[in-house]
């Protein structure tokens, strides 16, 4: 699925529920993603795993981050790579978490709405 367009201000941009408490701006072109996640407050993306490659970089706020083994406070400014099929999770901080991710190839299940694994 191509994008439409080349060019998107902030406000083209759809905010997306992946589940309660975190919302994602997305944006992709045939073989990646990128998304800016918003963790609210003490909220947990529970661990999980994909295929695809993610990295990121934190734009505001703090979050624990949970990879494989690894665990480590990210603050704004880090960044972090986690390898296709590794497990993972996030626990934003009291004072949140916004997060630039990006995934390659795309993340298909965001584009049509089914992510119910965050749920299972």
């Amino acid at each position: 699925m191509l994008p439409e367009k080349y060019f998107y201000s902030e406000n083209d941009v759809e905010k997306r529920e992946l589940l309660p408490g975190v919302c994602a701006r997305l944006i992709w072109g045939e073989k990646i993603m990128m998304g800016i996640i918003d963790i609210n407050p003490d909220t947990e993306v529970p661990e999980h795993s994909h295929p695809h490659e993610q990295c990121g970089r934190v734009l505001e706020g703090a979050a624990w981050f949970y990879v494989g083994d690894s665990e480590q406070l990210l603050v704004a400014g880090d960044h972090y790579v986690i390898p296709g099929d590794v497990p993972h999770r996030v626990m934003a901080t009291e004072n949140g978490c916004v997060a630039l991710d990006i995934w390659s190839p795309i993340r298909e299940e965001y584009i049509s709405g089914d992510v119910g694994f965050f749920r299972e």
